[in-house]
């Protein structure tokens, strides 16, 4: 039931703020992918200890631009990768990920900026 809850694009805020505190992962994942959720809740969300948690706030388009550059740097190159697949990331992010040590990173970032460009 909470992870109805949490993907429920008319959940209030205070009830995302108590489902990110959720024990169960699937459910922090729903507040995380949720384009519903306050930029607040992503960025608490945004530390969050789970990998698969910090890839859907990567993913997430409203996620605000000051998380994705913090994500920008996370550990986890899959996180990395998402922030490059993001059409919310700012260039700035996007010139940050261009010289990642991961290959697929890299690219994903300059074919984002190149779209950019081109737009």
């Amino acid at each position: 039931m909470a992870r109805k809850i949490s993907l429920n694009l008319s959940t209030p805020p205070d009830v995302f703020a108590k489902l990110a505190r959720d024990e169960d992962w699937s459910v922090r994942i729903g507040v995380a992918i949720n384009p519903s959720t306050p930029p607040e809740i992503l960025t608490e969300l945004s530390r969050d200890e789970d990998r698969n948690v910090r890839w859907d706030v990567a993913r997430n388009t409203s996620t605000p631009p000051e998380v994705l550059a913090q994500l920008a740097r996370d550990r986890d190159c899959d996180v990395r990768l998402r922030i490059a697949e993001n059409t919310s990331t700012p260039p700035e992010v996007l010139l940050i990920l261009v010289v990642d040590d991961d290959e697929g990173v890299r690219e994903t970032a300059e074919r984002a900026l190149g779209k950019r460009a081109n737009s």
